[in-house]
């Protein structure tokens, strides 16, 4: 049974069906098509990608995945688009070059909500039937999140904010093949920041699915947003890698490298205008005080440093993260704590560089998209009533 995934935020719908019914001007060079009779399959727009497509026989079409470049973390994107003349019955097969499938098919049609498709899964090869027409559905691994969406919602979340023009959204820079990487900060009086990070890893839908309702609720006209911006000044990163997002990559840069290992060496311009832009803050008096770094695996967990790592208030995301437990019954919030002083990785880098502590916060692949919502949510009023709080969080 083709099952409907739970709905997500509004927003969203309505600036996906604008990008999806747009032609966009930057085309993934992975883009092979079967142009093959009266159906189309074909990858030609941003974030598509299926890098090989065969014909095997009538209407049935074999799909091969192919990394960007090897060693790589198994996460095989992939995303098409099917019409035809008339209705016609279709099946294609999806195989991964050297590696397993990680994500499952999702179908989006005109006019309808992203659902499951139906798929089988034996012995590597993923098939699935549907009837393609003359109305374009796309397949994907997860819903479509391109360049321009970020964007959009920005701008929007900008016009929308109460604070008399505190909030901004700005570049702040140039990814490796030119492509804006902006920022969108909330400005106060004070001197202390939240970091927020996102989509270092194209494929990881889910962890921009969560970073938009949790920053959302931090600019939103509330008691206790607007008395969090007094506070603590906010700058979110929410696309660190446009150039993978345009390309449908499964995990690296354009320069065929993983962003989420460079956060010792800055050899890739996305992480080290990051860097220069938090040492110039602090430089100027400015201080980091925690930050939060948004991605996808197989199940929802929150990465984080050890309480004896060395870092200042050492119990603060223990007592977070605990609150966050309390305020969802029904969600158990899984802890893991980690120290990897080589890997390069960015809540490493926070702690080691700036003394504070940082989460990498992982959304399951498959988590419900309304749970998704919801625990973003939560996840934001309890980090804003947990730094606001007098509590000692330099003892458990």
């Amino acid at each position: 049974m083709t099952k409907i995934l739970q709905p997500f935020a509004l927003l969203f719908i309505s600036i996906f069906l604008i990008a999806c019914n747009s032609t966009s001007s930057e085309k993934s060079n992975n883009a092979k098509a079967c142009n093959v009779g009266s159906v189309r399959i074909t990858a030609d727009f941003e974030v598509g990608r299926m890098d090989k497509c065969q014909r095997v026989a009538d209407n049935e079409y074999l799909i091969t995945l192919i990394p960007e470049n090897t060693p790589i973390n198994p996460s095989p994107w992939y995303a098409f688009k099917i019409a035809a003349d008339q209705p016609t019955d279709i099946k294609i097969i999806m195989k991964v070059k050297g590696d397993k499938h990680r994500y499952l098919p999702k179908l989006k049609q005109a006019g309808k909500p992203w659902v499951l498709q139906k798929h089988r899964l034996n012995n590597g090869r993923l098939t699935m039937k549907l009837t393609a027409s003359s109305k374009a559905s796309y397949i994907a691994g997860q819903e479509i999140i391109n360049n321009n969406y970020y964007t959009k919602w920005a701008k929007k979340l900008t016009a929308q904010t109460t604070d008399g023009g505190r909030v901004t959204h700005d570049l702040l820079g140039q990814s490796t093949q030119g492509r804006p990487v902006y920022k969108l900060e909330s400005k106060s009086e004070s001197k202390e920041w939240l970091v927020i990070l996102g989509r270092m890893h194209p494929p990881e839908v889910t962890g921009a699915l969560a970073l938009f309702p949790f920053v959302e609720n931090l600019l939103a006209n509330t008691t206790l947003a607007n008395k969090f911006r007094e506070k603590y000044n906010i700058l979110v990163i929410p696309n660190i890698n446009p150039d993978g997002v345009a390309a449908g990559n499964w995990r690296h840069n354009a320069n065929g490298l993983d962003l989420n290992r460079d956060w010792i060496k800055f050899s890739q311009i996305e992480t080290k205008q990051i860097n220069d832009y938090l040492q110039n803050l602090v430089a100027k008096g400015d201080k980091i005080k925690f930050a939060v770094d948004f991605h996808s695996t197989l199940e929802d967990v929150f990465y984080t440093m050890p309480t004896d790592y060395g870092v200042e208030q050492p119990y603060f995301v223990k007592h977070w993260l605990s609150a966050l437990d309390k305020s969802m019954p029904n969600f158990t919030v899984v802890i893991k704590p980690g120290n990897t002083p080589n890997n390069g990785v960015s809540k490493q880098y926070f702690s080691d560089n700036f003394k504070v502590h940082a989460i990498t916060y992982e959304v399951g692949d498959n988590t419900g998209r309304q749970k998704i919502i919801d625990i973003a949510n939560n996840a934001a009023t309890t980090l804003m009533t947990t730094l606001l709080s007098n509590d000692d969080h330099s003892q458990e």
